[in-house]
């Protein structure tokens, strides 16, 4: 079980989108812009290289793709916790127990209420979810917001005009052999297989080329926020 952002474009759900009221979605969409993203990462398979489907969370995917129809940059990737398919009935019983303790039936108003030990240990227990669950949605915004405020210093720091040519524009345009050497010279780790997968990867693009320093983290599997960090400072 990994925790990514993907793509929003990559998910599917079995659930109809008809399920759920477009108003309930249009009022968690624009939620989801304020906030930049989804604080309850979905759960999700993947069923193949690039491709996902729900297993939980089919209401905020929904609300998230509305997301992505209203706003496309601010609603273009999700969190997403990846599972094994393997250990998908492992992870749907985990997703019931846990709904279970949350949706666990009050006792009738006609009835008057008993203190019950097991119930006071199951709402402390609930209370103690909720609040890891709100301590990591947290660290989540706030690892997202680190990510961002990083990219946005190292462009400012980009010559919007120059002779010499930027990084991005060096691997857009550098061959298999070129990428190769640089990356060698800047001393990151696997260099002939990593430039091979930056030439693949920008091959497959609509237009041959990289987009911006996200794209290209975004596509090339393997590289690090690390590594392009690097690229950048060394190029």
């Amino acid at each position: 079980m990994q925790f990514y952002l993907v793509d929003i474009k990559d998910i599917t759900s079995d659930v109809p989108r008809s399920n759920f009221a477009e108003s309930d979605l249009d009022s968690l969409a624009d939620i989801i812009i304020e906030t930049g993203g989804i604080i309850r990462p979905l759960v999700v398979k993947a069923v193949s290289a690039e491709s996902y489907t729900v297993v939980d969370g089919h209401f905020e995917y929904y609300a998230a793709v509305r997301a992505k129809e209203k706003n496309p940059r601010k609603g273009e990737m999700v969190n997403a916790f990846v599972i094994s398919p393997k250990i998908e009935n492992l992870v749907v019983k985990q997703i019931a127990a846990i709904e279970g303790l949350v949706s666990t039936d009050k006792p009738s108003k006609s009835v008057p209420e008993k203190v019950n030990p097991d119930s006071s240990r199951l709402s402390n227990l609930e209370l103690r979810l909720e609040k890891q669950f709100n301590e990591f949605k947290s660290e989540i915004i706030q690892e997202r917001q680190r990510i961002d405020d990083k990219f946005k210093q190292i462009e400012k720091l980009i010559p919007q005009k120059s002779e010499q040519s930027s990084p991005l524009d060096l691997l857009n345009t550098l061959d298999k052999h070129q990428l190769s050497e640089k990356l060698q010279r800047s001393r990151i780790s696997g260099a002939d297989k990593l430039a091979k997968v930056i030439a693949d990867a920008r091959n497959k693009q609509p237009k041959k080329e990289f987009e911006d320093y996200r794209h290209v983290l975004k596509s090339v599997k393997g590289l690090g926020e690390k590594s392009i960090l690097t690229i950048i400072d060394e190029w």
